[in-house]
């Protein structure tokens, strides 16, 4: 397939540029599994979605404030967003300047701190904090990577509104945006109905909002980001499938830690980076239903529902969602999609 085959039209307006007032308050659009069209509803209309058994998997990453902001010894300019740390002062960045640092070179940041450039690693920049190691100072003086389609500056409200309820990893510089729209009460709903839960991680990487610059699929290469998936949550997919239960991935980014821990067939422990990239064609081995947001035009992660729900069905409920004008990306509404071969 070409690029071209996930391109469709949005309105700026369409594009969520505040959370809602609840984290409940989002709209839902259900895609049956079989010929049935889109169906609209609510978020809180999800309960009645899931039956009893049913696994629901979320991605506890949480959100580093890894945009930090500072000058160059010329006086220029400089924004960086840390990427990953890999040891406690050093870590991987993106650096946009108006020339690009060399290594060596020094950044003073807002607050007073240094960092060095030490070199280049790919597409990434490898920097050093001088005096202070990089958790602290993204504690002290970074702010909420908010994504490129949100046309403001980070405010207070982000600091929680772009975390989900249950976050316990740090190491994401963009969230797993299908769970912000659980909060404490539906988790208890849920809770309460009998739907078990299970916890994967996959920190979530710039990458997520890299273009596709090829016209052919396959000529794409991955982002790469690091994932997790326990022992014990490969044994709640297991006792899933045996009670005859669906595994529902809260999030693209759990389809893809559940997957690359299933590409041998059935389901092992997953520690490491993965760059699984699902188009259409791929036969899912782990994943019955997915809650998803609206993902960007020619997107990866709106090939990978392309290929989840069926092309023709996906293309035809992103036309419905822009024409009953749904909010998309980020801060917008959900999707629940049923598996187009699940049976």
């Amino acid at each position: 397939m070409q690029r071209s085959d996930f391109h469709y039209d949005l309105p700026d307006e369409l594009i969520a540029q505040f959370p809602t007032g609840n984290r409940q308050d989002s709209r839902l659009l259900h895609l049956p599994c079989g010929g049935e069209g889109p169906v609209d509803r609510l978020f809180a209309d999800l309960p009645s979605l899931l039956n009893p058994g049913d696994l629901l998997v979320f991605n506890d990453t949480r959100v580093m404030r890894a945009r930090l902001f500072g000058t160059k010894a010329t006086g220029g300019k400089v924004e960086l967003l840390i990427e990953r740390v890999l040891e406690p002062r050093r870590g991987l960045a993106h650096i946009r300047a108006s020339k690009s640092p060399r290594a060596g070179s020094r950044i003073l940041l807002e607050d007073g701190n240094v960092l060095e450039v030490q070199g280049r690693q790919e597409d990434l920049f490898v920097i050093a904090a001088c005096d202070v190691d990089l958790h602290e100072l993204m504690c002290q003086t970074g702010h909420m990577p908010l994504p490129p389609y949100i046309s403001r500056e980070d405010q207070a409200l982000d600091e929680e509104r772009y975390q989900t309820v249950y976050s316990q990893r740090e190491g994401a510089v963009a969230a797993p945006t299908a769970g912000l729209h659980f909060d404490q009460a539906m988790l208890a709903r849920l809770d309460a109905m009998g739907v078990e839960r299970a916890f994967v991680t996959l920190h979530v990487g710039a990458g997520t909002f890299r273009p596709v610059r090829v016209d052919r699929l396959e000529e794409h290469v991955m982002h790469s980001e690091y994932a997790e998936v326990s022992p014990e949550v490969c044994d709640q997919v297991r006792a899933a499938r045996a009670r005859g239960a669906r595994v529902v991935a809260v999030g693209t980014t759990s389809v893809r830690s559940l997957e690359s821990a299933s590409r041998e067939g059935e389901i092992q422990p997953f520690y490491g980076d993965t760059r699984l990239f699902i188009t259409p064609g791929y036969r899912f081995r782990s994943v019955d239903a997915l809650l998803t947001n609206f993902h960007l035009p020619e997107s990866t992660l709106l090939m990978l529902v392309a290929a989840f729900s069926g092309y023709e069905r996906i293309m035809a409920a992103y036309q419905h969602a822009v024409v009953q004008r749904y909010r998309f990306f980020s801060y917008g509404d959900a999707m629940f999609l049923e598996r187009a071969d699940w049976a």
